[in-house]
């Protein structure tokens, strides 16, 4: 065969592996299905001790929103874990700290709220890497979890964690609460119907990336989730409590 011809036969078996490749790439996506991940998938969805509950937020810190949940948090003597964005981080280093002193857990969000499935492996691994570097020099602690944005894995990002000394954690139950047509009590509801002993709440402490003013919403139900939980006997705390491996 001559050099020509080995070349272009190279250039299609390239071409022909590129959707091998890429299903490779967003294989794990199937966990952003939650029914699935709860019932296949319970270490990522976050699948605690039955008598436990786990409260986390993501997107902050924001100066303008985070304070209100950690008043209300402090009052209600309950400590959550919040996954922070690095852009967040950078404007708010101090609230971060804050968080730390008040011995609520730190994960990261990654440094920018994008979909993993549109990065590449040294893109995915650099923003979470920077992001945990960030978190570790303004809290004085190196986080252990991580939330990727809008709850997509792909194999890159497992593989970034791996090296990172990061365990991935989505959730069992949500409330919807970044929606612009959400009320405090479609929050209540949405999360409430889903929750069962042992699982992982996911809300918002900020609106960067959420209709603006939906933190309002979510401040208000979350003293109704608490309740709620309350009153099934769960205890509710951050995943460092929750009894999930490798969780610190």
């Amino acid at each position: 065969m001559r050099a020509d011809q080995l070349a272009r036969a190279a250039r299609w078996a390239g071409a022909g592996a590129l959707p091998a490749l890429a299903v490779a790439h967003a294989a794990p996506v199937v966990s952003t299905f939650g029914p699935l991940r709860n019932r296949t998938m319970p270490r990522l969805a976050g699948r605690g001790r039955p008598d436990h509950i786990a409260l986390t937020f993501d997107d902050g810190p924001d100066p303008l929103s985070t304070p209100h949940f950690l008043r209300l948090l402090d009052a209600r003597g309950i400590r959550a874990t919040f996954f922070l964005l690095g852009s967040m981080l950078n404007r708010a280093p101090g609230l971060a700290k804050e968080l730390a002193a008040e011995e609520h857990e730190t994960g990261i969000h990654g440094w920018h709220h994008r979909p993993l499935l549109l990065r590449g492996p040294r893109a995915t691994y650099d923003d979470l890497a920077r992001a945990r570097d960030a978190v570790t020099e303004v809290t004085g602690r190196p986080p252990t979890l991580f939330r990727p944005p809008y709850g997509v894995m792909n194999t890159s990002a497992h593989l970034a964690c791996r090296r990172l000394g990061l365990t991935p954690v989505l959730w069992t139950a949500w409330g919807e609460d970044w929606r612009k047509r959400a009320t405090p009590d479609s929050v209540h509801r949405t999360v409430t119907r889903d929750l069962t002993g042992g699982g992982t709440v996911l809300l918002h402490d900020s609106d960067c990336t959420s209709a603006p003013g939906s933190w309002r919403t979510t401040l208000a139900a979350l003293p109704r989730i608490l309740d709620a939980c309350e009153s099934h006997g769960w205890g509710i705390g951050p995943l460092r409590e929750h009894g999930l491996p490798h969780a610190r």
